[in-house]
């Protein structure tokens, strides 16, 4: 049971040193003009990623709203909003999120949506190695009970000799 503990552990710890921060808009940043649905087409979200912004703060922002927000570029109701310039959001749920910029960019494109898909299941080899880890551990276990027994046989053996 302790090693599937720790084999849990692991497995969390790598899902979280293996999240992927999606810089919107690669090296053009959050700007007017983007195809951002383009952008987000070609990336695949998980639970535990991030999203993140990169623009000027004096003269956009980032909203979370819904999909009446997204469609008609409202901040309504927003569930969120980042006035950093360089702003980390997780993804946290598997949902479909809305982003807009809030200072009228939204008109001019600033407005993007992204699928967030749960993690995928481990492979099968993960699995394996966690069962085989199990085997191997009560083996030398069981090789190491038995070891010590004959060792404990042996002495009492000898001290009655």
């Amino acid at each position: 049971m302790a090693l599937s503990v720790l084999f849990f552990l692991l497995l969390a710890a790598a899902a979280t040193v293996n999240a992927t921060d999606h810089i919107v808009g690669a090296n053009k940043g959050w700007n007017p003009g983007i195809n951002y649905t383009l952008w987000a087409n070609n990336q695949t979200f998980y639970v535990g990623d991030y999203i993140s912004f990169r623009y000027q703060k004096s003269q956009y922002n980032v909203f979370l709203v819904n999909k009446t927000g997204y469609d008609n570029c409202t901040t309504e109701g927003a569930l969120g909003n980042w006035t950093g310039g360089k702003d980390f959001i997780m993804l946290n749920k598997t949902q479909r999120y809305y982003f807009i910029c809030g200072t009228g960019g939204c008109f001019n494109g600033m407005k993007v949506s992204v699928v967030v898909h749960p993690l995928p299941s481990p492979p099968k080899s993960a699995i394996s190695a966690e069962h085989s880890s199990k085997k191997s551990a009560a083996s030398v276990a069981a090789r190491g009970a038995m070891s010590f027994g004959f060792i404990g046989l042996t002495l009492y053996g000898s001290v009655w000799i």
